[in-house]
């Protein structure tokens, strides 16, 4: 058996599960609510305060499809109890993120954008997603959903991905930048 798809995903006091029909799982809890339909081959259960997941037989797409279900089942109940986020560095002179309201400006060294004299990108909250901005030079994006939370910081960084010679660009905090070295004087 998928030794992800045996574990049981345990619900945390203050979270709520429905199964509906055609596999429909919602999860309610302090963050938000989530609702996913699931591969109707799964197997669904909630036994004593745990959600279980069984697959119809050994083959290899219900084998796969097992431990999805559970991933996915265990991602809503961790958004919708303790949420999501993904923090972003923005590295270069002059480059820098602004909130104002519930907009997220974005001042990446462009003179024009979409074609228009304006040197910002303009992001909206919504749709479960938050923005923070501790200081200049950091974005934190926070949600429920673990899915829409990854989208949108691989849409903000894909505004200025970082380059490999001086660095500059929108990164992950965690991620490492392998540098080159420049040109060489003769």
């Amino acid at each position: 058996m998928s030794r992800i798809g045996r574990m049981s995903v345990v619900i945390p006091a203050g979270v709520t599960v429905k199964l509906g029909e055609d596999n429909t799982v919602t999860v309610k809890g302090p963050k938000g609510e989530l609702s996913k339909k699931m591969h109707p081959a799964m197997t669904i259960r909630e036994e004593a305060g745990a959600l279980h997941v069984s697959r119809p037989d050994d083959e290899k797409e219900n084998k796969a499809l097992h431990g999805l279900t559970r991933a996915l089942l265990h991602n809503m109940v961790v958004g919708v109890s303790q949420g999501f986020e993904k923090k972003l560095e923005i590295v270069g002179v002059g480059y820098r993120a602004v909130k104002q309201g519930s907009t997220l400006q974005l001042y990446l060294g462009h003179s024009m954008v979409n074609g228009l004299p304006q040197a910002k990108y303009c992001l909206k909250e919504g749709d479960g997603i938050t923005f923070e901005v501790p200081n200049a030079n950091t974005i934190i994006v926070k949600g429920a959903d673990k899915q829409k939370v990854g989208q949108v910081a691989a849409q903000i960084r894909e505004k200025r991905p970082p380059e490999p010679y001086l660095g500059k660009g929108v990164k992950y905090s965690d991620e490492v930048i392998r540098r080159k070295a420049g040109k060489t004087g003769k």
